[in-house]
Formats: C-alpha cells, structure tokens, sequence
C-alpha cells in the first residue's frame, strides 16, 4: 500500500515536473519574442521620430530665406479691402504692416468685416449663432462628424470672439481644481479630430464640471486641423474660464506652411475671396494662444519644456502677441540691417518662448541646446528640479513628443509628457493618451486608439504593420540620397569590388542621411551581407527608383544625381517656398507675386535680376499661358534645368547650408 503510494506520488510528481518544464519554456521562448518585438518596436520608432526631427531642422535651415521673405509677405494688405478704414494696431493707431509687432485689431471692426457676408441657402453645415452657447458648439461637432465645413462666415466670426477672448488672458493662465475636483490634460492632436472625438466620448465635453487644459499643436499634419482648432476656439468663448488653450510650436505661421495646416485652410476655403482674410486671422489667434497653465500653483503645463534660463514670471510679462512666428522674432524698434542678428532681436526674451515651445527632456543632467530638432534646449533632472523649486512648483507637464503609450514619466516622475494623437506615425504606432489631475494633484494617465482596425491587430501584426511602413520611409529617403551614398561609398571601396565592411556601410549611411538611428541593427533589412555580416554588397541597399510627377528617377551615377532625385529629395523645401511666394494664398504665384519674390531673392543673393529677365522667366514657368504658376509648374520649371549646368545641385547645396539662391 505504501509502495504503491510512493509510485503514485512519484508519477505525479513527475508529470508536474514536466508541466514546470514545459511553462517555463513556454515563458522563456515568449520573453524573448517580446524581447524581439520591442527591439522591432525601437528601431521602427527612431526610424520614425529620426525623419521627423530632421524634417524640423530642415524647416530652420531656411530660416534667412523666411526672415526676408516674411517681410514681404507680412506687407500684404489683401484683407483690407473687407474693412471699411485703415487697418489699425491694438493702440488704435494706423499701420502699414499686418503681422508681427502691431497686430491688427480685426475685432474691433467686426461690423465692416462680417455685415455684408451671407450665408448661401445651399449651404448644409452646421449654423453658427452668437452669442455662442454650449447647443452650438454640439451642433458643429455633428456638423464635422457628418463631413460639412464650416461657412467661411461663421470661421472668421470664431476667430474674431476667440480673439476677443484670448486679449483678455495673461502668458500663463491659472487653473483650479477646487470646484470641479478635478482637470483634464490634452496633448498634440496634430489634426486627429477622431482622437478629439474619444476623448470627449471617454472624459465628457468641456464644462464647468469638466475643465480642459489642451497643450498646444492643434494643427499640422493631420487632415481637420481646421476643424479641432474651430472647435477649440468655440469652447474657449462658451467656457473662457475652464478651457485653456496653450500655445504649442506648430501654432506658427512659418510651421504652417511646411506642415499642411496652410494648405488645408487653402484647400477648403480657397474658391473664396476671403481666404486671405481667414488665414490671417488664425495667424493673428495663434499670436495670442497663452504661452502655459499653471494648475493650483503646483503644476505647471507648457508645450515643450524649459531650460536652465526658463524664468516663468519673465514669461508671463513679455509681449506674446508679437510673436507671430517663433522662428521669426519680432525686431527691436531701433534694429538696423547693418546690426548683427543678436542685435536686432530681444534674444533673452525671444530664449524663453523658444525653450517653452521647442524644448525636450533628456535623461543626462544639465542643459543644451536642442540639435536634434534644431531650436529650444535639452533639460536634464537638475534643471527641471531647480526650475520647479524656483516657482514652488511639484510637476511639470509638457507634449511636444509622441510616446508609444501615449505618455511618459521622466526626471523621477517630475516630468510627465502627454501626447493625445494615436497612430501618429501610421495605425498602431502608438496610443494617445490624455491626463486626468485630481485635487490630490496625482496625475492618471488614460490611453485610447482612435482606430477600431488596430485593436483587432495582435501585437505581432501591429509592429509589423509600422515596421513595414517606417521601412518604406527610411527606404524612401534612402533612394533620394543615393548619388551621394554611392560616391561615400566608393571612397571606401577603392577597388570598385561592389563591397565594403559593415561599419563603414553604417557610418557612410547616418553621415550622409543625417539619421541617428541603430543601422547595424537594420542592417539585414536594407543590404545584403555576407554569411557573417562583416560585409555588405551596398549597392542593394540604393536599388529602386522614385516616382515623382508622373516621371520615374534615376540616371547613370556618373551623370550626377537626377532630376527627380533631387526634386524628391527638396520638395518640402520647394512647396513651402511656393506657398511663400503665393501671398494670396490662391494656389498659383502670379506675376506681381512673382516680381516680388524674384526682388527678394536679388536683395538676399546680392545679385540684380532685371525686370525682363523676371517676366521672361515667369512666362516660361506659365506652361499653360494662364497667366499664373501653379505648383506642377514651379516644379516643371526646376525639372527642367540644364543638367550639364549643375544650377539645381548649387540650389540643393545652398538651401542645405541654410539659404535659397
């Protein structure tokens, strides 16, 4: 008997040993696939977060071009012609100029401005009402869910009461907790209105009940960043004291231009002769968004950061409104041309906005400044305890970064970055989240996808999914830079063997693309190696041509790099310098528009391009003799250089170095 229950407990014993071995190499082969994934996860990650940065730096490197080219610019009185007198500063006092240091107060003619629109009896979105009541405001959210637009009259008589509204307001807005209990944080929303409409759908509407701090970049990007910020600027004149709107770095002119919130507004309302009037009247909002939110003075909630010169009560006394663009700071009235840059510009003052809205944590203490983005600072632990114990402050809050859960904890939990767009960088790439902050001021993060296709992705699927798409980019740029990486490449390979080892593949491939990103790594996905991956056959790794408008790219590497290559390779560059020469924002450059900008060119180049000269050249751009150049026209025109005269290359090299010639 006791034999027979000694076998027993034996068999069983030995059967549990196995179920032990047998989960423990079931875990042991799943953590290292997770192990696997996250590595994925990584490098598709700084993949992505690596194109968009070097995107920012590519926006600053034509900065002088902008400097001069926004003057001009800035000198368009097209939206005068809707006022009935001269258009006047917030002084009363007449200008001439319609942006930057004296803004144009268009609210205080809303009469001249608005009394002779109508609203078309075809029209089908929503009405608008004022004043403007809660029942409104719901009425175009349905509105935007249902695909309408809103009427170009009730968008600039939105604009004009936010305007209102937004004077009334200092820097740093004062929030409290102490009626509703409770407030809730927003990050970017980057146009995402479907992550607009989850977070109302999870957190509730705006409300005395139901405070909002929304922290800035509601535009750029996205599809309906007209309709967020429209949506955003009505809550602010419904519940101007428990919605607070901070201003974030996309919340800029010169960034509109480049990101597509310029060209959204153009493509919805550019058949109407108001849509000059309705773009400066968003840069003129944009101007007066606060620059923070202090929540019961022990949480401070800003766009990007600080920095070791960051002096919150400096911030709240300098003249936001003239910041009109924060690349482009507004001049000192005694500034001369013949003065050095730091000179003509209030450089401490302008330090303070820039860190606010451009800055970024890092995990190594000090401060320095921000070359990854190419503008604001690097803020280490010490900075931001040093800051915060300055103002009595326990958190900072900030966005400015997309986290793949939505936020992050850095610094000892002294810093929380919030990010409100899911899928940002393709479905399933990240969560959004938003902040619920209690009287205890504890911070509950709460994710959301926007995307019900995404959550019926397993986790293998989702990161294959983004890594294929962030692959397809890096490829992308990859084949743009290939003249380039082909003669790095043959420096190396001397004997023209078709080879070279792997670390010279990779510093050749992050020297030229300017791309910090783990090449070893992804090494096996974008070049053949040899059985033991010391070396690589490079030239797999530039196969592939572009397509770029209608005409395939590529010629013979010894031609110097193609048409198409190089168009690819500057198209943002070349789109945002069209739409700076299209003032009207028509769509097309015209001939005075052309004149102009050609003047501003000779004056930045110090060179004299006669007036004949101009015509001649816009008459050769106007393929289709309309009389205006459209964008596949300006294009054609650059296409078209003579390759032998290596004109478009001397183009990409300066506007690499900073400049347009």
């Amino acid at each position: 008997m006791g034999c027979a229950g000694s076998a027993q407990t034996y068999s069983e014993m030995g059967k549990s040993e196995k179920s032990l071995k047998a989960a423990l190499l079931i875990q042991r082969w799943y953590r290292r696939y997770q192990a696997r994934l996250e590595t994925r996860r990584r490098c598709t990650w700084s993949i992505f977060q690596s194109i968009e940065y070097a995107g920012e730096q590519d926006q600053l490197k034509l900065y002088n071009f902008f400097n001069d080219m926004m003057s001009t610019v800035g000198n368009s009185n097209d939206y005068t012609k809707y006022m009935v007198s001269e258009p006047v500063n917030t002084n009363g006092e007449t200008t001439k100029d319609g942006t930057g240091s004296q803004p144009v107060d268009c609210v205080a003619q809303d009469n001249q401005i608005f009394g002779h629109m109508s609203v078309e009896e075809e029209y089908r979105g929503p009405h608008v009402t004022f004043p403007l009541t809660i029942d409104t405001v719901q009425g175009m959210i349905n509105g935007f869910k249902a695909g309408h637009l809103l009427h170009r009259k009730y968008v600039l008589q939105i604009l004009s009461e936010c305007m209102k509204v937004l004077k009334t307001m200092p820097n740093i807005s004062q929030a409290s907790t102490t009626f509703a209990k409770q407030i809730t944080v927003c990050g970017d929303l980057h146009g995402s209105i479907d992550d607009l409409f989850v977070i109302f759908y999870k957190n509730g509407l705006p409300s005395p009940e139901n405070p909002y701090v929304f922290n800035g970049d509601y535009v750029d990007r996205g599809q309906h960043s007209v309709e967020i910020a429209l949506i955003l600027f009505a809550f602010v004149i419904v519940y101007p004291e428990v919605v607070y709107l901070n201003r974030g770095n996309h919340e800029d002119y010169i960034m509109n231009l480049r990101y597509g919130f310029l060209k959204e507004v153009q493509m919805k309302y550019g058949m109407s002769d108001l849509m000059p009037l309705i773009v400066h009247m968003f840069q003129e909002v944009f101007a007066w968004l606060p620059l923070a939110t202090v929540i019961d003075g022990k949480i401070v909630v800003v766009h990007g950061g600080i920095s070791d010169q960051t002096d919150l009560t400096r911030l709240n006394n300098l003249p936001r409104h003239k910041y009109t663009s924060i690349l482009k700071p507004p001049l000192k009235e005694d500034a001369d041309e013949s003065m050095d840059v730091s000179d003509q510009v209030d450089v401490v003052e302008w330090r303070q906005i820039l860190d606010a809205l451009w800055s970024d944590p890092r995990t190594q203490d000090g401060c320095q400044p921000n070359a990854f983005r190419g503008g604001g600072s690097y803020f280490g632990p010490d900075v931001t305890r040093k800051v915060l114990a300055k103002h009595g402050l326990d958190l900072l809050i900030r966005s400015h970064e997309c986290k793949p859960n939505g936020f992050e904890f850095t610094h000892d939990d002294k810093v929380l970055t919030v990010f409100s767009a899911s899928n940002y960088y393709e479905v399933g790439s990240n969560r959004g989240a938003y902040v619920r902050i209690g009287v205890d001021h504890k911070p509950h993060c709460v994710q959301f996808v926007s995307s019900e296709h995404h959550q019926k992705l397993s986790i293998g699927q989702r990161v294959s999914l983004v890594e294929g798409s962030a692959l397809r980019d890096l490829k992308d740029k990859v084949i743009s830079h290939k003249t380039q990486l082909r003669e790095s490449f043959l420096e190396y390979d001397t004997e023209k063997s078709g080879h070279i080892t792997a670390v010279q593949w990779a510093s050749t491939m992050e020297k030229v693309l300017g791309l910090a990103i783990p090449w070893h790594t992804l090494r096996p996905r974008l070049v053949r190696c040899n059985e033991d991956g010391s070396l690589v056959e490079y030239d797999t790794c530039l196969t592939g041509d572009l397509v770029y408008g209608g005409e395939e790219g590529g010629r013979p590497a010894n031609d110097g790099p193609g048409i198409t290559e190089t168009l690819y390779r500057n198209r943002n560059a070349l789109e945002t310098i069209f739409r700076m020469m299209d003032k009207d924002h028509s769509g097309s450059i015209s001939l005075d528009e052309f004149e102009d900008a050609c003047g501003i060119l000779s004056k930045h180049i110090g060179s004299t391009i006669s007036k004949q000269t101009v015509r001649d050249m816009a008459t050769s751009m106007d393929i289709n003799k309309d009389g205006q150049i459209d964008f596949n026209e300006f294009l054609e025109a650059f296409r078209l250089v003579d390759p032998q005269s290596q004109a478009m290359t001397d183009m990409t090299t300066t506007v690499d170095n900073g400049s347009v010639t």
